[in-house]
Order: structure tokens, then C-alpha cells, then sequence
């Protein structure tokens, strides 16, 4: 592999010492303020990911950008009155997940692409939040291009080639609890 490529994968660590930060105050609740830069900051390093990479980023490449309008769409859901405490507890799992640095395919070691993980998880809590959630509460938050749950459906068909069947069933059981 070419050096040039591989520093895509690279964290700064200017980079590293936000993600670090974020996590330290995982135990404060997410402020409109810091969901914003949380989101920035990864709508930017998917993008000069994916401008580096290229083709290279493969299969995986159409689902980085979605990465950061569920972040989200999570957070608003989780701020939305009409969303019940269960869901927003299963919500906020998801939004803990994105903001630790260390899940199961960490950013701080494998860069943007460590999102995908965080990706489908978060979809799965969003599926099994339809179950007792009017479908028109994501789609008034959603800020993404196609339909959200057109999104959920396409990102979970896809899931198993973007994750393996195995981290996908232990993603699926634990949306479940």
C-alpha cells in the first residue's frame, strides 16, 4: 500500500485529543452546541476520507456520509418529547456509541471507516424504534437525501457485506434489550 494512502486512515492528534475529550464527558448530557461539532468534525473527516481514498473506500463509501445525519437524527429523536423514555435510552446508547472512541471498530485507530459500525447499529435501534414510534417523528428530523426509513431498510440490506454476519447479530441482540 501506498504511504499517502495510509495517512487517510491516520488520526492527528489534534484529532485524537477532540476524540478523547469527547469522550471524557460522555457522562454529561450532549448539548445541542457539542452534537454540532461532533457532527462536523465527522462529516469532514469522512469527506477528506472518501476524497483520499477514492474507489478504494469501496461498498462502504455510499454509507460513511449517512454516518453523521443519523448521528443526528438520534440526537433530535432523543430531544423530541413525543419520543417515549425507552426509546430515548435505546437512542441515547446509540449516541454514546458514535461518541466513544473506542467501540468495536474504533475511529482512533482505523479513521473514518470505524464509523460503519456505529452506522448500523444506530439503524438498528432506529428499526426497532418504529415499532411503537409514528414513522412521520424520524422523517420530520431526518436531514438526509432519501426517505429515513427507505435509509433504515437500504443500510440494513446492506449491513452483513459492510460488518459480518457475526458483529451483525451481536448488534441485533443488543438493539433488542
Amino acid at each position: 500500500m501506498d504511504q499517502d494512502n495510509d495517512k487517510s486512515n491516520e488520526m492527528s492528534d489534534d484529532d485524537f485529543a477532540d476524540v478523547m475529550q469527547e469522550s471524557s464527558e460522555l457522562s454529561a448530557p450532549v448539548s445541542s452546541d457539542r452534537a454540532t461539532r461532533f457532527y462536523d468534525r465527522m462529516r469532514e473527516r469522512i469527506r477528506t476520507y472518501l476524497e483520499n481514498k477514492g474507489t478504494l473506500a469501496g461498498r462502504a463509501a455510499e454509507y460513511l456520509m449517512l454516518a453523521p445525519d443519523v448521528f443526528v437524527l438520534l440526537w433530535r429523536l432523543v430531544n423530541d418529547d413525543r419520543v417515549d423514555k425507552k426509546n430515548k435510552v435505546s437512542l441515547g446508547s446509540g449516541i454514546a456509541y458514535f461518541l466513544f472512541p473506542l467501540d468495536i471498530t474504533p475511529e482512533a485507530f482505523f479513521g473514518p471507516i470505524g464509523y460503519v459500525d456505529d452506522l448500523i447499529f444506530a439503524v438498528l435501534l432506529l428499526k426497532r424504534m418504529l415499532t411503537d414510534t409514528d414513522p412521520a417523528i424520524l422523517r420530520e428530523h431526518w436531514s438526509g437525501n432519501d426517505d429515513v426509513l427507505e435509509m433504515i431498510e437500504k443500510t440494513l440490506g446492506a449491513a452483513e457485506q459492510l460488518v459480518g454476519s457475526d458483529l451483525l447479530g451481536r448488534f441485533k441482540k443488543t438493539a433488542k434489550s
